[in-house]
Parts: structure tokens; sequence; C-alpha cells
């Protein structure tokens, strides 16, 4: 198996923005230290459920802060950006990072970010493929134009070139069926969040290969771990800390068109990601990444590791699964 860390850079209550944002440094840190394959860092604008809004710059001061861990995105939002500008990020951080970097990109909601940079809801319900398309064209090089209805311009030489080959490595966050299709028609392997579990994660990967997608794409499956010494008291953590979290995160998303939503009921929320993934001793985490893995058909985990609330916990966290749980999962 592969196992990295994901963090989100969560905006618990009672910590500043510079201890959650000096936390999320230290905890990549330690998750090469620990041994972790990679590192995934995320992207929210405008709420506290994640404090980074970009995480392609995240990643490049990680990249420099570590000598051996692959990092990503998960993900870089298209929505809120243009294509070429972030594939020449990519390409950019691929080249200074010696091949460490990985771009994951999403669709994005709805959201407020729309309002703010500009497009509105009619640029989310405009078609994903040609942004998506044009970042790829431009990862792969060496020229570039666009003649889409969205994105026209003359040819242009794409630089700098890549150092991976045909281009960085590109992973898809696919949360419905048409983001399925869409990493499915380019061969792009699918980014499957923590919302959902085995059984759905296998039937994405059922509906990728029945549509065209190879058989043999290297998916990523996000998960929550907490470690202890008991499942009692892993479980006790998370319910009780995620809920401060995720009742103010999740109120942050807020629709551009102003339509009212339902967020989800923080304490319902803690209980399916307890109930769904690895959360307990160190056997209990082996034995359900094992068992997920078989399950979904995904072999690559990324794990979130910040589920106690602090900074000192995640480290925490991520020794105990590096000493404790990695080398049985290899």
């Amino acid at each position: 198996m592969r196992v990295g860390v994901f963090l989100l850079a969560a905006g618990f209550p009672g910590r500043s923005h510079a201890d959650v944002l000096d936390a999320t440094v230290a905890t990549a840190v330690a998750a090469e230290e620990a041994g972790f394959d990679d590192v995934w860092v995320a992207e929210h604008h405008f709420m506290t459920y994640g404090l980074c809004p970009s995480a392609v710059t995240l990643a490049g001061y990680l990249l420099g802060a570590t000598r051996r861990i692959t990092v990503g995105t998960a993900v870089a939002v298209l929505a809120t950006r243009h294509p070429v500008a972030l594939a020449e990020e990519a390409l950019l951080l691929d080249q200074v990072s010696g091949g460490r970097f990985r771009l994951g990109v999403g669709r994005g909601g709805p959201w407020v970010d729309l309002e703010v940079f500009g497009g509105g809801l009619a640029a989310h319900h405009e078609a994903f493929g040609e942004p998506l398309d044009l970042l790829l064209t431009a990862l792969r090089g060496p020229t570039l134009a666009g003649s889409g209805p969205r994105y026209r311009f003359r040819e242009v030489a794409v630089v700098p070139e890549p150092r991976t080959r045909p281009h960085p490595p590109v992973v898809l966050a696919a949360t419905s069926a048409s983001g399925v299709a869409a990493a499915a028609a380019r061969g792009l392997p699918m980014l499957l969040g923590m919302h959902v579990g085995d059984a759905e994660k296998a039937a994405c990967v059922a509906a990728y290969r029945e549509a065209g997608g190879p058989a043999a794409a290297p998916h990523v499956s996000a998960a929550l771990a907490q470690v202890d010494d008991t499942r009692a008291r892993a479980h006790a953590t998370v319910r009780a800390a995620l809920p401060r979290w995720l009742g103010p995160g999740l109120a942050g998303y807020v629709r551009v068109d102003g339509a009212p939503r339902s967020p989800r009921d923080p304490h319902e929320y803690a209980e399916l990601l307890c109930r769904l993934h690895p959360v307990g001793t160190a056997d209990d985490v082996v034995a359900h990444l094992r068992a997920s893995a078989a399950a979904s058909g995904i072999e690559h985990v990324v794990l979130l590791v910040e589920g106690a609330g602090d900074g000192r916990r995640a480290l925490e966290n991520v020794r105990r699964l590096g000493a404790e749980v990695l080398p049985r999962l290899r």
C-alpha cells in the first residue's frame, strides 16, 4: 500500500491561524520523518473548515521544507483559477522539487468563491471539460493555444517544460457521476473523499472502468485516522473534537446564488467518520486499512490526522501511525 497524510489546516475554535498553519507545516515534516509516502494539502476559501486558500502555494513551501516525500494538492479548485496559470505553477514545482509534486484538481462547488473570483454561478454550470483539457494540454507542452468558448488565445510556448514525463502526475477529485466520467475519459486517477465508504468508492472504481478508464489507474482514497491505546479512547477523542470544528467550519459553505442549504449535523458527521474510517488501536487501523483496500480496490490512502483538534496531538498521531501502522502495511 501507499500511505500519505491529508492536511486540511483545520481551524479548530480556540486556535490562532498562526498556530494552525505552523502545526500544518510541522505535521507535514513529521510525516516525512515517520516514513509516509506523501502529504496532501487542501484548499478552501473564506471559511474556518480549512485555513489554506492556496494549496499550490502551501505545497511549494512544504516541498522546500522536506527532501524525500511527495507533496500534492487535494485539491486546487479549477473554478477559481486560470488553468494555464495553474499549469505553469505545477510545472515550476515539478522542476524545482525534482519531480516530487503531484497536482490534484477539482471542479469546486457553487460557493461564494465564484462571486469573489468572477464568473458567478454560470461558471459553475459551464462545461468543466474545457479548463481541465486546457490544463492538461499546458502541462504537456511545448506549446499551447486556446480555441474554446471561454479561453481563446494565440499559440504560446509553455515554460518551464515538465521534468516528469509526459507531465506531472494529475489526480481528479470525483464527487459525482460526471466527475467519474471526466476522469475516465482522460485516463486520470480519481481522488475519492472521506464522506463516502468503501462500497461507494468501489462503485466509483467500477463506473470508472465501465466508462473506459484504465484498469490500473492509481486512484487515491481519503480517510480519517486516529490511533490510541484503546478503541474507546480514540473514538472519544474524535467525538469530542470534530463537532467543535465541523459546526462552524461546514457553515462556511455559502452558495453563490443565496439559496438556503442545510449543513450536516456535526455530531452525526463525526459519528459517520468514526464508523467509516480507521479510528482505534494500531491493530484496528491496520485491519481497517487492509480491509478497505480490498473492498474498494484502492491501494493508495491519504489519512486526515488532525482529528484530535490540536497540533501536538496531530504530531503524536503521525508518529504513532508511522511507527505502529506503516511497517505492517508494507
